[in-house]
Order: structure tokens, then C-alpha cells, then sequence
């Protein structure tokens, strides 16, 4: 009996030993956990240590803009890299002189030979203008000899009857319809002996005379007969002096143009733009005008507008054909 009683255990003793258990349980939880934790960090360790920074940039954001077209992005501090070489090269582009023009005016003064002053003047500008030279006036061979000693073309202003003559003046050796043939033509001879250098004509007024193909035609076989080429000034929208000239295998022109009907310098420099506007658009064309003192400012003063413009300036000679 007694030997019995020593082996049963008592309560309390029982319950102790249990929680010491349980007590133990968790510690080795605890230690496992703390093992487990532990070599997760050694292997986080290892992968920070292996894994290479990358390089840093500056950046900036880009102030916010109302739009929604597109999408702003960050823009970099980084310098930009230079473009890479095209891999083949392009051709350039054609270059255009300064040189090039963009028309041509043949520039005719008519009714000179009364002021050598007047040459002078015309002839200081450095254009080269066609002198038309009236026969008969009292310093006509001298303008002449200075056109010609300035390399400046020479032509014959012939003198032709107007409509309302008499009433309308025409200089005592004009051309008139009440002459013969004959007469005509010794008259366009004397012109052409009285004006040295000469190399073509045009028409001193004539809207009457150069309505008339019988009285046109003995002038212009004359200027044929010098190889000599006629321009006509168109005082007439009748006139036949052109068409005529170019069926009788003459060198001619017409007049485009005229620049100096109102004489001030303003008015003749709205004329010379749109003549330049005219030889833009057709390649070249005829501008008469005469030594007023208002068309002699105006060609000083326009010349290096027009020559910036692209406008060049030829002789009378030049444009015929």
C-alpha cells in the first residue's frame, strides 16, 4: 500500500511539469522563427551587395501645361549627345547668285540735243540709257559724240506729224503725210547724217504719221537699208510702225511704258516701280522718258531700289529683235 503511493504523482507537481512543457514549445518556436528571419536577411544581404547602382541624372519636371495634345515627360540635365552621321550625304542645294536678275528695262530719253548739261546729268547716274536725239536742235551732234564717248546707245528721234496739225507744233523738219515718198525719205537720210553714231530710231510724237503704212513704209526702208532698227513709241494705239517693221525683217521694239507724263519725282518713281513690276512679269520691257529735272532725281534715287530688286538695265540695241 504505501509502495503504491509513492508512485503517483501529486496534482500540483503535474500541472507544473506540464506548462514547463508548453513553455518550452515555444521557445523553440520563437528560436526557429528568429532562425528563419534571420537567414532571410543574410540572403537579402547578399543580393544588395551583388546588384550594381545605376548612374544618376538630374532631372526637372517640366512646368504643367493646360493642353492635352500630348504628354509632357521630364526633360534631363544631361548635355545631349550629337546626332549620329547621316549615312549617306545630301546632295546641297543650289545656290542663287546675287547676281541673277528678275527682268530688264531698256531705258530710252527722248528729246535730247537742245542741253549738253541735261547728257551730263543723265550720264552721271552710270545707267545705261539710250540717248534719242531730236535732228535739228542746237547742241544735237554734241550729245551725241558724249553718249557715244560714254559707251551710251545712240538713236534718231524723228520728228512725224500729230494729230491736230497743224494747230498741235512739230519742229520745221518733221515728217509730214502731205509729202511725197521721195521727200520722206531724203528727210530720214538728213536725220540719220546729222546724228553720228546712230544705230536705230524712234518716233518724236507721229500719232498721226505712224497711222499711215504708206508713209511709214519709205521711213523704215531707209533705217532697213542701215541696218538700222526702228522703235515705236506707240504715241498712237493705231500706230503700224511696229508690225510693219517686224514684217519688212526690221529690228524692233515697241514702247512698254512712259515715265515722266506727270513730271514729279514721286509720280516718276510709282512709274519705274511699275515698270519693274511689268518686267517681272514679262522679262523685259521699253521705258521712255526725257531729261526733266523731276525724272532725273527720281532715276538717281530709284536706281539702287530697283538694282536691290533685281531689276537689271540694258540698252535700247539690247532688247530689239
Amino acid at each position: 500500500m504505501a509502495q503504491k503511493n509513492r508512485s503517483m504523482k501529486h496534482p500540483r507537481r503535474a500541472g507544473t511539469d506540464k506548462r514547463k512543457q508548453i513553455a518550452v514549445v515555444i521557445v523553440v518556436i520563437l528560436v526557429l522563427a528568429g532562425v528563419f528571419s534571420l537567414l532571410e536577411m543574410v540572403k537579402r544581404g547578399g543580393e544588395l551587395e551583388t546588384k550594381v547602382p545605376e548612374a544618376t541624372v538630374q532631372t526637372h519636371k517640366m512646368p504643367r501645361k493646360e493642353s492635352t495634345d500630348y504628354s509632357m515627360g521630364a526633360y534631363t540635365s544631361v548635355p545631349p549627345q550629337p546626332p549620329a552621321a547621316p549615312t549617306a550625304a545630301k546632295p546641297p542645294k543650289p545656290t542663287i547668285s546675287r547676281s541673277v536678275r528678275h527682268g530688264s528695262i531698256a531705258i530710252i530719253i527722248d528729246d535730247m540735243g537742245a542741253s549738253p548739261k541735261d547728257a551730263e546729268r543723265l550720264l552721271a547716274i552710270d545707267l545705261p540709257v539710250t540717248f534719242s536725239i531730236i535732228p535739228g536742235l542746237s547742241h544735237s551732234k554734241r550729245v551725241a559724240e558724249i553718249a557715244h564717248a560714254k559707251g551710251r546707245g545712240v538713236m534718231v528721234h524723228m520728228p512725224m506729224e500729230p494729230q491736230g496739225y497743224p494747230q498741235q507744233r512739230l519742229e520745221k523738219n518733221g515728217l509730214l503725210l502731205s509729202q511725197s515718198d521721195e521727200e520722206i525719205a531724203g528727210k530720214v537720210a538728213s536725220y540719220l547724217q546729222e546724228i553720228p553714231y546712230a544705230i536705230g530710231a524712234n518716233n518724236h510724237m507721229g500719232s498721226g504719221f505712224t497711222e499711215h503704212e504708206d508713209k511709214m513704209i519709205p521711213v523704215l526702208d531707209v533705217l532697213k537699208q542701215r541696218n538700222m532698227f526702228f522703235i515705236d513709241s506707240r504715241t498712237s494705239s493705231r500706230s503700224v510702225g511696229y508690225a510693219l517693221a517686224k514684217r519688212m525683217g526690221i529690228p524692233a521694239g515697241t514702247r512698254n511704258i512712259f515715265l515722266d507724263n506727270d513730271q514729279s519725282v514721286e509720280k516718276v518713281k510709282a512709274q519705274l516701280n511699275e515698270a519693274a513690276s511689268m518686267a517681272e512679269k514679262r522679262g523685259s520691257v521699253i521705258a521712255i522718258c526725257h531729261p526733266h529735272p523731276g525724272t532725273i532725281q527720281a532715276l538717281q534715287e530709284m536706281m539702287p531700289e530697283l538694282h536691290r530688286r533685281g531689276i537689271s538695265f540694258i540698252s535700247a540695241a539690247q532688247i530689239v529683235r
